[in-house]
This record gives C-alpha cells, structure tokens and sequence, in this order.
C-alpha cells in the first residue's frame, strides 16, 4: 500500500464518522420566555397580577403572640400564652359588571389548633355574599371594655352604596345553620360632616322576633379621637343575647407618631337584671414597620368585680 491509498483511506474513515456524529448530534431546546410578576396597583399596595390572567392578588396575614389574664373576687389569678395564625388571600379584576373582588381568611390558634375558615366572601361593586362579619361588626367604641353585640359573622348578602360623604346599606343573614328558618335583617347609614362622622345600625331577628338599634358618633378631637356610642336592644336575639341597653366612650390619644392610649368608659344593663359600669385603657404601640404591640387593662363593676386584661405581640403582612 503506497502513501497515496493510504492517504484516501484516512480520509473517507474520518468522513464516516463525521457523518456518523453530526447525525447523532443533540441540539438543544431554546429556553421558553420567562414571565416576570408584574405589579399591579390599580387596587392599592401589595397586589401582583397572576401569570397570565388580568386577575390581581395580594397575599398577607397575621402572627399574633398574647398573654391572656383575668382575676374576680373569690377566684384565682388566672393567665396563658395563645398564639393566632391568619393566612389572607385577597384576588380583585374589573370586569364588565365592575370590579370582582374575593377575600379568604383561614385562622388557627394554639389552644385548639383547629384551621378555620375565618372568613371567605365576594364583591361585585357594593355587592357583597359570603360568610364574614356583618355591619353589625363595627358597633362599638375603641378599647376593650365596650359589649353589646354578642353575634356579628354569618353567611351572609347585603350590599352598601357609598359616596364621599353618605353610606347606606341592607344585608340579609342566616342567623344559623339551619337554614332560611332563621333569618335576620341589618341595616346601616353614616355620613361624614367634616371631622365628624355620624351612624346608625338596627337589626332584627325574625325567628326571635326582636330587634335592636344604636347610634354611634366619632370626631377628630384635638391629639387623638373621640366616639361615643348607645345600644337598645327589644329583648335577647342572636344579635344581642346579654344587654337591654349599653353606652360608651372612648378617646384615643395619638401620644407619638408610634404610641396611642385609649381610655374608656362603659355603662350596661341587663336584660331585667343588673346594671353596671366597665373602664379600661388599652396602650398601642408601633415597634417596627409590620411588628406592634398593645396591652389593656379593663374593669367591670359586677357582683365579683371582673378585672381582665392581655399584652400582645403582633406581626402583620
């Protein structure tokens, strides 16, 4: 075999194998464009749009941390540690019927460590149903120490029609599980005048066949802010179970930017029973951004002289 063979037959060798390669050869896939999260605020801070859709959602919840206390003549100093857990899924997207909004709280405590679904309803405009608090849920004063309200989240259909300074609604609540035999009905109207604004709820149970009302005011007042408000309830409902009629102040005083002191005073009576007075004074503070605390101390003039009280912990986002 002369050099010459020997050349051409090295080179046709390696041109098989070469064809071999190329033929066997893996070309890799092009990466799939990545989808970056995009803010959305249009429905205010902390919303994000989900991959994909027009549909904003915004993620928070709570930690709470809390020394719960109480003492009455005649019984033991009695205390313990809870903690509380609140997850909050919140989804908002306008439509051709307004803007739909969802809301989903699932709570769990310590002490029982059950998960709950706290809350979980939709809106559509001032449209709203779901099983969650009711008007009847913003009765009261700032502090611990007011009680009237005994009830106030059910399933539940109301809708509220506000303008700047005007707010009016309507709901209609299962009172129970037992369905459409036990019904109640709400009803609320605030306006706005100027630093002051006034409202008024009532409610009825039909199946109990009694009802209550209470008028309630709130004005920007020098450091802080004042509310008062009176409660008359016809006789015990699901709504109010303990008091025929309650009055209240509160005044809470912006300290600093970071610290608010509540001072309150309560008067109730019984339904055909006792009257008596409550006080108290809730401090709030502002630790860090996300993380506060807030410790009360409050007072009922009962036949045993009710002292109670807690110191919590709380980080919210």
């Amino acid at each position: 075999m002369n050099i010459k063979s020997l050349l051409l037959g090295s080179a046709a060798a390696l041109a098989v194998v070469s064809g071999a390669q190329a033929a066997d050869a893996i070309v890799a896939a092009e990466p799939e464009p990545m989808e970056y999260v995009r803010v959305c605020d249009a429905f205010g801070t902390g919303y994000f749009y989900i991959p994909g859709t027009e549909t904003c959602l915004k993620i928070g919840g709570e930690v709470r941390f809390a020394y719960d206390w109480s003492k009455s003549d005649g019984t033991d100093f009695d205390g313990n540690f809870e903690t509380r857990a609140r997850l909050v899924f919140e989804a908002m997207n306008d439509s051709e019927i307004g803007t739909i909004g969802s809301y989903i709280r699932i709570q769990a405590n310590s002490d029982d460590s059950d998960v709950v679904l706290d809350k979980a309803y939709l809106t559509v405009g001032g449209f709203k149903a779901g099983y969650t608090t009711t008007f009847a849920d913003d009765i009261g004063i700032a502090g611990e120490n007011d009680a009237f309200i005994d009830a106030a989240k059910f399933d539940m259909v109301s809708y509220t029609y506000s303008t700047d300074a005007f707010t009016i609604g309507l709901g209609v609540d299962e009172l129970s599980n037992t369905g459409f035999d036990d019904l109640g009905v709400e009803a609320m109207a605030s306006a706005s005048l100027g630093a002051a604004t006034v409202a008024l709820y009532g409610g009825y149970d039909f199946d109990a066949e009694e009802g209550f009302v209470v008028a309630q005011l709130s004005a920007d007042i020098g450091p802080g802010s004042l509310g008062v408000y009176g409660g008359w309830a016809s006789d015990p409902s699901t709504y109010v179970t303990t008091y025929e009629w309650t009055v209240g102040a509160a005044y809470t005083l912006k300290a600093t930017e970071k610290l608010s002191i509540t001072p309150s005073v309560n008067y109730f009576s019984e339904f055909g029973g006792d009257d008596y007075f409550g006080a108290g004074v809730l401090a709030s503070y502002q630790i860090a951004s996300g993380l506060s605390t807030e410790v009360t101390v409050d007072y009922k003039d009962t036949a045993t002289n009710d002292w109670t009280g807690f110191v919590r912990l709380i980080r919210s986002f």
